[in-house]
């Protein structure tokens, strides 16, 4: 099951290769990398389609992950953003 979820996420993020503009081999790239590009780099519908795929329990997981790092590359507003939506609907 897992597995299904990050080959669809390879490929939404395929099918918009220039939100991770740093890679041409998807095939490798993690759920955790997928998700902080898509919501840095992403628009809404991004969004929406990734937390469909990954389940909003998990794209919070994967939210938290990447901004407790020890140097986030989360913009300040889209982290304040983040945190007030995984607040009210996760």
């Amino acid at each position: 099951m897992e597995s299904s979820k990050i080959l669809k996420a390879r490929t939404l993020i395929k099918d918009k290769p220039y939100l991770i503009w740093h890679t041409k081999n998807f095939q490798k790239l993690s759920k955790e990398s997928i998700f902080e590009a898509v919501i840095n780099y992403g628009d809404w519908e991004d969004f929406i389609k990734l937390q469909k795929i990954f389940g909003i329990e998990t794209s919070q997981l994967l939210f938290k992950k990447a901004v407790n790092k020890k140097r986030s590359n989360i913009r300040p507003e889209t982290k304040n953003y983040f945190e007030k939506y995984f607040a009210k609907y996760a």
